[in-house]
């Protein structure tokens, strides 16, 4: 059984930005650092927890899903796991 990649056409392309940062990030992330998940490839740089943490936000937004609590459905805010020092990405779906 062969499984297949997603084409970029599948789904939304997904932009993560550093929105603000609060305190110091010890990956080393800047205010408007950006990883863009297109279905097939990560492009940018990313700490790995963060990562972890709002990946699943990435792959809900990327096929569709809409969550009641947000002012615009295609924006969310995600904040880093390190309690003392956060690192705010918003999350954003592309629509192409």
């Amino acid at each position: 059984m062969s499984q297949e990649v997603p084409s970029s056409k599948e789904g939304h392309t997904i932009v993560v930005r550093v929105a603000r940062i609060e305190g110091h990030c010890a990956a080393g992330h800047q205010v408007d650092d950006k990883v863009i998940f297109d279905g097939q490839t990560a492009q940018g740089r990313v700490c790995l927890d963060a990562l972890s943490s709002f990946l699943p936000k990435v792959f809900a937004l990327r096929y569709g899903a809409e969550f009641p609590w947000l002012a615009d459905k295609d924006v969310d805010l995600h904040v880093c796991p390190d309690p003392v020092n956060s690192v705010v990405f918003e999350i954003r779906r592309l629509h192409e």
